[in-house]
C-alpha cells in the first residue's frame, strides 16, 4: 500500500480500522443502544426518542417481521423520508437478519418496480405518503408475486400519542399529503399498520440472527451504465468498517476545546440529508456508534422551516450536499441561527465549490470540510482533516484502512501528480453489484481496486484532487444520473427519434439534465417531453433543458458522441 498520507493525518487518527471487533451491524447497534438506553437518540418535531425505546421498537419490528416466515437474509425495502420510523425500521431488519434495501420515496412506478424486481424484496416498509406508486408498481406481476408483507406507516406514527395523531391528521387532510390508494390483498399478501406491527411485536421475542460480517446489510442502488440502476452490494463487514472509519475521522473534531462538547454522546447530527441516501445513512450510524443525538428533518426543502430547527438547541454536526450549504446562506433568516457549536460543515455527495465554502466560513466560522465516497464505498473514501482551518477545493486523504490508486486505462498506477483514474480497495469497499457479475467484474482491476469512473491525481502529500469525470455520469445535487437510463426512457416518448442526456453546469445543484431530442414532426412540443419524464423519472432526473435538433453528432458506427454535445 502506498501510504504517504499517512504523515498527513491528524494527531490521534489511526492509520486502520478493525470491523471484525463486531460480528454484525446489528451487534454494534445493539451494543450502543445498552450503554446508552437513557440517553436520546433522535428529535423530530421536537418529539424525543431515547436510545432504550429505539432498542424496543427495532427490536418490535425485528421480532414482527422474523414471526412472518421470512428467510434468513430476505429483502426487506424501506420507502421512508426522515422520521423516526426510519431507524427503527432498518435497525429492526438488520437486528432480525434481513437485508435493507433502501428505495427514495420519491421514485416514480417505474423507478420502484424495477428496484424491486432487481433487489427481490418480498417485504416493504412504507409511508402512506407513497402508496399510490407502490399501488401502480404492483400491477407488474412480478412484483405482485414476490411482494408478500406490507408495513404501512403514518406520518405521526411515533411522534407521540396526541401530536402524533395531529399530525397525522394534518398531513392527511389539510396538507393533502396521501394521495388515494388501494393494495390488492393478492397472493395471500398481508397488509399492516406500523403501529399495529409495532405493537404486535413488542409481545413476541426477537430471535437471534445467524449474521456474519459476510452477510448483506444493504442492497444500495445506485445509477446504471445500461440504462437500469443496480444494487451495491454492502457487507455488514463494509458497513461497520465504514462507521468505524468515520469514528476514526471525525472524532478529533467534535472533541476540540470550546465548542461545549464533553463527550462525544454530547453531539447534536443533523440529519438533513435524506437517511435513504448513503452519505446521510452512514453518518446516521455513527451518530449510533458515538451515542449521540441526531435532529431527523422531514423536508429540508423548506430552508425556512429547517432554519427555525437549527435555531432550537446547538448542533456540532452539519453534513449536507453545496446546493443545501447554498440554500441555507441564500436565505435571510440564516444570520440569525448561532453556529458557534459547529465542530463538522461536511461536505459531499457533489463537488463543493469554493465560493460557497468562502461565505459559508464567512458566515459561520465553520470551515467547510468536503470528502469523497460513493454509493459502492459505503460513502467513505477520502476526506480533508476535520481540523482544517479553510477551505482545500481537494477532496483530501484516504481515511484509515483505504488504499487509493491513480490508475490509467492499463490499470498501472500513475506517477505522483499524473492524472488518472481515482481505483479505491478497503473494507468498505462492495463486494460487487447484486446479480450483476459482468458489471461486478467491470467495476475492478485485476488487483482489486475497484474502479470509480473519477480522473484525478495526488500530491506529495497524498491529497487528491478531481480533475475530470470518466464517465458519462451527470451529479445532480449529489444524486447520481446515468444518461443512459434517460435517453431509455425519453426516447419512448410518442414522438421522440432518438435523444441524448449530458449534464451542463448549474449554479444552484452543481449540473443539471439537458436532453437533446430528434423528433417525428414539430407537433411535439418541450412541454410535453417535460410531463412525459414528470412521470416517468423522479425530480432529479427530470431534465432542466430540452432542446429539439434535426440530428444528433454521431462515431462512425452510430455512436452519439456526448463529448461533442457538450462542447456545443
Amino acid at each position: 500500500m502506498n501510504s504517504a498520507w499517512l504523515s498527513s493525518y491528524p494527531s490521534g487518527v489511526p492509520h486502520s480500522v478493525q470491523p471484525e471487533a463486531f460480528q454484525s451491524v446489528g451487534q454494534m447497534l445493539e451494543a450502543s443502544f445498552r450503554q446508552n438506553a437513557q440517553r436520546p437518540f433522535s428529535v423530530c418535531m421536537d418529539q424525543w426518542m431515547r436510545y432504550g425505546e429505539l432498542d424496543d421498537a427495532s427490536a418490535a419490528i425485528g421480532a414482527w417481521l422474523q414471526s412472518r416466515g421470512l428467510a434468513p437474509g430476505a429483502k426487506v425495502a424501506i420507502m421512508l423520508p426522515n422520521v423516526p420510523q426510519f431507524p427503527v425500521t432498518m435497525a429492526g431488519i438488520l437486528r432480525a437478519g434481513y437485508t435493507c434495501v433502501n428505495v427514495n420515496p420519491l421514485y416514480t412506478p417505474r423507478e420502484l418496480k424495477h428496484q424491486l424486481k432487481d433487489s427481490g424484496a418480498t417485504a416493504i416498509v412504507i409511508l402512506e405518503n407513497f402508496c399510490h406508486t407502490f399501488e401502480e408498481a404492483l400491477q407488474d406481476p412480478q412484483v405482485d408475486a414476490a411482494m408478500a408483507h406490507v408495513v404501512v406507516a403514518s406520518f405521526g406514527d411515533m411522534l407521540g400519542f396526541w401530536y402524533g395523531k395531529w399530525m397525522t391528521f394534518a398531513v392527511r387532510h389539510l396538507a393533502k399529503l396521501v394521495p388515494a390508494y388501494k393494495l390488492p390483498l393478492t397472493n395471500g399478501r398481508s397488509v399492516t399498520l406500523f403501529a399495529q406491527a409495532l405493537a404486535e411485536g413488542s409481545h413476541l421475542t426477537l430471535k437471534p440472527a445467524q449474521t456474519t460480517l459476510d452477510s448483506i446489510a444493504f442492497l444500495q442502488y445506485t445509477g446504471g451504465t445500461t440504462g437500469l440502476s443496480k444494487g451495491a452490494v454492502l457487507t455488514h463487514r463494509n458497513i461497520v468498517a465504514a462507521v468505524l472509519q468515520a469514528e476514526a475521522w471525525f472524532t478529533p473534531a467534535v472533541k476540540r476545546e470550546g465548542k461545549g462538547i464533553a463527550q462525544v454522546h454530547d453531539v447534536n447530527s443533523i440529519s438533513a440529508l435524506p437517511l435513504y441516501h448513503i452519505f446521510a445513512l452512514t453518518l446516521c450510524l455513527l451518530t449510533i456508534r458515538w451515542g449521540a443525538h441526531t435532529t431527523l428533518v422531514p423536508n429540508p426543502r423548506d430552508i425556512g422551516g429547517f432554519i427555525n430547527v437549527l435555531k432550537k438547541r446547538p448542533f456540532h454536526l452539519l453534513p449536507a450536499v453545496n446546493t443545501l450549504f447554498n440554500a441555507l446562506l441564500q436565505h435571510p433568516q440564516f444570520k440569525t441561527v448561532d453556529c458557534s457549536s459547529l465542530c463538522v460543515s461536511q461536505a459531499g455527495g457533489m463537488a463543493a465549490s469554493s465560493g460557497t465554502a468562502k461565505h459559508w466560513q464567512e458566515a459561520t466560522g465553520s470551515t467547510m470540510i468536503e470528502g469523497w465516497g460513493m454509493s459502492e464505498t459505503c460513502a467513505i473514501g477520502t476526506n480533508n482533516p476535520v481540523t482544517a482551518s479553510s477551505f482545500s477545493g481537494n477532496i483530501g486523504l484516504p481515511l484509515p484502512g483505504i488504499d487509493i490508486a491513480i490508475k490509467d486505462d492499463a490499470g498501472q498506477s500513475q506517477p505522483q501528480g499524473e492524472s488518472g483514474e481515482i481505483c479505491i480497495k478497503g473494507p468498505n469497499v462492495m463486494t460487487g453489484y447484486y446479480n450483476q457479475p459482468e458489471e461486478t467484474r467491470n467495476a475492478f482491476t485485476p488487483d482489486g481496486y475497484m474502479r470509480t469512473g473519477d480522473i484525478g491525481l495526488m500530491d506529495a502529500q497524498g491529497f487528491i484532487k478531481i480533475v475530470d469525470r470518466k464517465k458519462d455520469m451527470i451529479l445532480v445535487s449529489g444524486f447520481n444520473v446515468f444518461p443512459n437510463e434517460l435517453e431509455n426512457v425519453i426516447s419512448t416518448c410518442p414522438g421522440v427519434v432518438e435523444c441524448a442526456a449530458i449534464g451542463v453546469p448549474d449554479a444552484s445543484q452543481g449540473e443539471a439534465i439537458k436532453v437533446f431530442v430528434v423528433r417525428e414532426n414539430s407537433m411535439l412540443t418541450e412541454d410535453e417531453v417535460a410531463k412525459f419524464c414528470q412521470h416517468n423519472l423522479t425530480g432529479y432526473k427530470r431534465p432542466k433543458y430540452i432542446e429539439f435538433r434535426d440530428d444528433l453528432p454521431k462515431s462512425n458506427v452510430g455512436k452519439i458522441l456526448r463529448r461533442e454535445l457538450r462542447q456545443a
